[in-house]
């Protein structure tokens, strides 16, 4: 019996391990104090964004849900269709990213850039 131990308890720390993720904000809340919404572009907020929550899971051959968010053209028929942000408010369906909501600043860059119509900057 006592020889299963530390093999089983390598195998049980190994998986609690591989399940935890780390939050940006959480570990990082100094950096996101201010609330940039004065300059939102794609490629200097939005792009990074998604390339942190997103395009892990909706990129590549077959992505998830079969909503691809890689690159701007992609990106811009989600927004514009609305499944973007109902998915970021958990509006009707399931609140992505999975792991959990994004910030309201983050929410709100999102907001901002398709109000401006989605420019590819």
């Amino acid at each position: 019996m006592k020889r299963y131990f530390l093999p089983v308890f390598i195998v049980f720390v190994i998986l609690i391990a591989s399940c935890y993720y780390d939050n940006e904000e959480a570990l990082y809340p100094s950096l996101n104090s201010v609330c940039d919404t004065s300059n939102v572009t794609y490629s200097g907020t939005i792009a990074p964004i998604l390339s942190n929550y997103c395009t892990g899971c909706h990129s590549g051959s077959v992505p998830s849900g079969s909503i691809s968010l890689a690159g701007h053209a992609n990106v811009q028929t989600v927004a514009a269709s609305g499944t973007l942000m109902n998915a970021l408010k958990g509006s009707g369906v399931s609140l992505m990213p999975p792991s959990g909501s994004l910030s309201a600043c983050r929410i709100r860059q999102f907001q901002i850039w398709i109000s401006n119509s989605m420019p590819n900057n």
